[in-house]
């Protein structure tokens, strides 16, 4: 009797060492997934695109001498992204667009093959989701938009597979431009115009799920990114003192979209609050 006691003493420790190691294994799965997804996110990107924000709002009370720091800003960041090797090249027509997200009714679409930057993501919250699972993806969205990655990932850990991810691409060299088109306007102290430029800017954002940017960053290999990115920067960080009309042509290899030089003098920082779009 104490060998069977014994016996059922070790297999029930047993069972309870596995299943707590395949609580273990069910944790670190979601960590995993939790970075993966976070991962394919630009952080220049998404700080390039709460400066747009903040340029915005402040543009919409008028505010133009307030609003040229984080357009400044932008613009930089926006140049630092196109090195980010989370950029990848692909035509509008080739995306996947998130049925939960559409495009804005005055979406205008990008033609050709153009470089898109990661800029932002959102957890989409449905009805079947439980409240904790609820309340960490609402928790997740507000530190995806004010920048803080590392603690939407912890959020993420407790949602787990119940919410889909979805991820604001930005075509770069269009945004580039109207970046560019939106400075001069602010800097002219035509807010209104400068505004409808940012405006357009959001516009052009597409949402894609998670899973398709992971299998398209997967597919293209280094011989089918943009070659012209390396020299575009070089060229780009040049003529800092000296940005380029918004109507300059691009070089040949890029996207045929005007790209102005989006490198820009350094200025005072304006207070960043968001990351994704709508």
């Amino acid at each position: 009797m104490r060998f069977k006691a014994s016996l059922a003493a070790v297999a029930a420790l047993m069972v309870s060492a596995s299943a707590a190691h395949a609580g273990a294994i069910h944790t670190d799965w979601e960590k995993f997934k939790a970075g993966r997804a976070l991962h394919h996110l630009s952080v220049d990107g998404q700080k390039a695109l709460q400066d747009v924000l903040v340029a915005r709002d402040l543009l919409a009370q008028g505010k133009t001498d307030a609003a040229i720091p984080p357009i400044y800003d932008a613009q930089k960041r926006f140049v630092a992204a196109q090195k980010d090797n989370r950029r990848f090249y692909a035509a509008e027509d080739q995306l996947q667009p998130a049925p939960q997200h559409p495009v804005s009714a005055t979406h205008k679409p990008t033609t050709g093959a153009v470089t898109w930057i990661p800029v932002g993501g959102e957890f989409i919250l449905t009805e079947t989701l439980a409240p904790d699972k609820k309340a960490a993806a609402q928790q997740a969205n507000k530190a995806l938009k004010a920048g803080q990655n590392a603690q939407a990932q912890q959020n993420l850990q407790v949602v787990g597979e119940d919410a889909d991810f979805i991820i604001a691409l930005a075509p770069l060299e269009q945004t580039k431009s109207t970046l560019y088109r939106a400075r001069v306007l602010t800097e002219g102290r035509q807010a209104a115009q400068a505004k409808e430029a940012l405006d357009q800017l959001l516009d052009s954002i597409v949402f894609v799920s998670d899973d398709f940017v992971d299998q398209s960053a997967n597919a293209q290999s280094p011989a089918q990114a943009p070659t012209q990115a390396p020299a575009k920067a070089a060229t780009q960080g040049s003529a800092a003192e000296t940005p380029a009309p918004a109507t300059a042509p691009a070089p040949a290899a890029a996207p045929s979209v005007a790209a102005p030089a989006a490198a820009t003098p350094d200025a005072p920082k304006a207070d960043s609050a968001t990351g994704s779009a709508h």
